[in-house]
């Protein structure tokens, strides 16, 4: 029976987690080791699963059962063994890239990942502020209503382009102050792309633990600086997906 991995972890001995596998049968969560490494699995009847909601809780589920205790390293969903011998096929992989995994899980030790994003809470009063500071745009603007429509097509087009430009300038602004206080407090940063336009940032932080307390306070400190502005989704910990995810590629692995 295939094997699918969820982490990769420091352990030396065989444990089953309090926590059911990705497969509909919900195996049982327990480790494949190799000397002081171990890779976290569940049984599979599959050697694919497709991106639904149901698999990613989950595939989530499982890791923040494992994060209690232990430093992980994430496997890329949907990463299944062969049929043949799957905990041979993942001791191999655990000594073909012992020195790879072991290095990450010190860069690992000790901190967490963290995640903010920020939007605007009003779109239109940012696009005001736009209007405001902008004569060029603002006279753009006040001149389509009186041009032909063909022209006032073509203008509108070149507005519109102008109006993003200034968007993205604001957007930039403003996430530079957001993150200011809280590059310093991050080991690493990974600015995600924004995926809305009322987004301002999307971004990662990778914290020391013992920092936790102060980057919280940090946070909150800019939602009451910003607040009635920008709104702050703050989340964490979570699995560090945007510092490490890793990628098997064995014959069967999906």
């Amino acid at each position: 029976m295939r094997k699918y991995l969820y982490c990769i972890i420091p352990c030396q001995q065989e444990i089953t987690f309090d926590a059911k596998g990705i497969s509909d049968e919900g195996s049982a969560v327990h480790t494949v080791c190799y000397e002081n490494l171990a890779a976290v699995v569940s049984d599979s009847h599959t050697d694919k699963y497709e991106t639904t909601r149901k698999h990613m809780i989950a595939h989530e589920t499982v890791l923040e059962k494992v994060m209690q205790g232990f430093t992980l390293l994430p496997v890329r969903f949907g990463t299944v063994t062969g049929p043949d011998e799957p905990a041979q096929d993942i001791r191999l992989l655990l000594q073909e890239r012992y020195q790879e995994f072991t290095d990450l899980l010190n860069e690992m030790d000790g901190k967490s990942e963290l995640g903010l994003k920020a939007f605007w809470r009003d779109e239109k009063a940012v696009y005001a502020e736009i209007l405001a500071e902008n004569a060029d745009i603002r006279r753009l603007s006040n001149s389509l209503s009186r041009l032909p429509a063909e022209a006032a097509r073509f203008e509108g087009i070149a507005l519109g382009r102008r109006v993003r430009e200034a968007l993205d300038d604001k957007r930039e602004q403003e996430a530079a102050r957001i993150l200011a206080p809280l590059r310093r407090l991050a080991a690493r940063v990974r600015v995600n792309d924004v995926l809305l336009d009322r987004m301002i940032l999307n971004v990662a932080f990778l914290v020391e633990k013992a920092k936790g307390p102060l980057f919280d306070q940090a946070v909150s400190e800019l939602d009451k600086r910003y607040g009635e502005r920008v709104a702050l989704k703050y989340v964490g910990p979570v699995p560090s997906y945007n510092f490490v995810n890793i990628v098997v590629n064995w014959p069967g692995a999906k």
